[in-house]
């Protein structure tokens, strides 16, 4: 592993981006929305669309609902909805004080989740999972470490869900 600093630019490769987390622009959502919803109103959740500016999504424990943006992609849509609902299955949104004192660890593990369930549903997110986990973990590799098995858990959880 090498610093950045240490490194030398490869004649004609494409630049680094400036925003390491690029959107899902697919149009197929992998058989994750319709299940997800359901099994999310089954629990007394609604999922609704928003114009939101400054994310794809989130939850609001109050009342209830899960917001998903407007006007992103079908796929990223599925990749938000498994985010936000492991930030429900990981119990992060149980207390606003809690989540606000840990959000980078609970960040890192709802996006971990959606990369694994995703991947285990044959869409590939780490175009946005991997640059939205180095940032939220300050580039910390044991805050994933120790975030592994809770992930796996819910990862699980909701796979079954999907699977059912």
């Amino acid at each position: 592993m090498f610093e950045i600093t240490q490194t030398d630019p490869i004649e004609g490769a494409d630049p680094l981006p400036s925003n390491p987390t690029q959107r899902l622009t697919g149009d197929h959502d992998h058989g994750v929305i319709a299940p997800l919803t359901a099994h999310l109103e089954s629990s007394g959740w609604r999922v609704d669309r928003e114009p939101l500016t400054h994310a794809s999504g989130y939850t609001d424990p109050e009342t209830r609902r899960v917001i998903l943006a407007d006007r992103i992609s079908v796929e990223q849509s599925a990749k938000t909805l498994i985010h936000e609902t492991a930030h429900i299955e990981l119990h992060h949104i149980d207390s606003v004080e809690e989540y606000r004192l840990h959000r980078g660890r609970m960040e890192v593990e709802a996006e971990s989740v959606a990369y694994v369930v995703a991947g285990l549903h044959g869409f590939d997110t780490s175009s946005y999972s991997i640059g939205y986990i180095t940032g939220w973990s300050d580039e910390d590799i044991t805050v994933i470490r120790d975030t592994a098995s809770r992930v796996l858990a819910a990862a699980h959880k909701i796979a079954e869900t999907l699977n059912q």
